[in-house]
């Protein structure tokens, strides 16, 4: 079966991307075999998260010769983040206490942040003081191809926070960058209703942030009304909350693809079985097709 597609910035995306996950309980040496096996099934295009992902893609690439066959690749923008010349995170603790001090959306649930363990703060001229690090952020860019995987997750964890901080700037200055190196950007955050909102002016091609029919971290009825009035691409993470809704598949794609009009997902499979069903599901749903502009 060939997967439904969408184009983003005049390039192919499938609207299922698989995120290889064996259970915890097997070797990271299960990645490649369960993608090879979600290929011959017709998948094309791979969630990359880790180094093991990476190695796995790169044997089936080789192996199969598929010029079509891609990766979605991430980059944590703490890569791209220091203060006073040292990465950010090893000021995390101190991030954490004062976002979570001051800074910390009121509408989402104390626990979508980490615990710290220091309750010591920056001040706002210490904040103004993180800056960019463009070359720990291109050291972290060059293990990454743009031709084996032109789209890039960035953002992670950092990403709301650094939001939360207050320094889009530095963001902005990342998706520059990841431009300039051949890549087609797609900003990630694990908090939804704040990034839509805060992160809209950077100029990325879509906005993957987790989005379920079972809702999570955030106020699901919130959120879905600003999915359908925000006027850009949207990528579902983890559409079937860890597996609960997979012997509903069907409807909770529906509830993405056709309510909210999501582009697409990244879905995480754990086993042939599970890619089998997914793929059956599929089956309904067609390629988005987005209007021509005039």
């Amino acid at each position: 079966m060939r997967f439904p597609t969408v184009i983003l910035e005049e390039r192919k995306l499938p609207r299922m991307i698989f995120s290889i996950q064996p259970p915890a309980s097997h070797s990271d040496r299960e990645i490649y075999p369960l993608m090879q096996k979600a290929y011959e099934m017709g998948a094309w295009c791979f969630d990359l998260p880790s180094a093991n992902h990476l190695e796995s893609f790169k044997q089936l690439k080789h192996l199969t010769t598929d010029q079509t066959l891609i990766g979605l690749s991430h980059l944590e923008v703490e890569a791209g983040a220091s203060y006073l010349g040292k990465p950010l995170h090893r000021s995390e603790s101190k991030v954490i206490s004062t976002i979570r001090k001051d800074l910390f959306p009121s509408h989402l649930p104390r626990n979508a942040l980490p615990p710290s363990s220091s309750s010591e703060v920056f001040s706002q001229k210490e904040i103004d003081r993180i800056t960019f690090d463009p070359v720990r952020f291109e050291k972290a860019l060059s293990f990454i191809n743009p031709e084996a995987s032109p789209f890039l997750l960035l953002g992670e964890k950092y990403g709301d926070w650094i939001l939360a901080l207050g320094r889009i700037d530095l963001l902005h200055e990342m998706v520059s960058k990841v431009r300039e190196k051949g890549f087609i950007p797609i900003f990630s955050g694990q908090w939804p209703t704040f990034i839509l909102p805060k992160a809209k002016s950077l100029k990325v091609a879509a906005y993957a942030i987790p989005i379920n029919k079972q809702s999570g971290l955030f106020d699901l009825e919130r959120a879905s009304g600003l999915i359908k009035k925000f006027d850009k691409p949207v990528i579902s993470l983890n559409p079937l909350a860890d597996g609960k809704l997979l012997k509903e598949s069907e409807e909770a794609f529906s509830f993405l693809f056709d309510e909210l009009k999501i582009y697409a997902a990244v879905l995480r499979v754990a086993s042939e079985e599970e890619a089998g069903r997914i793929v059956e599901a599929l089956k309904q749903f067609p390629s988005l097709i987005p209007p021509r502009k005039t």
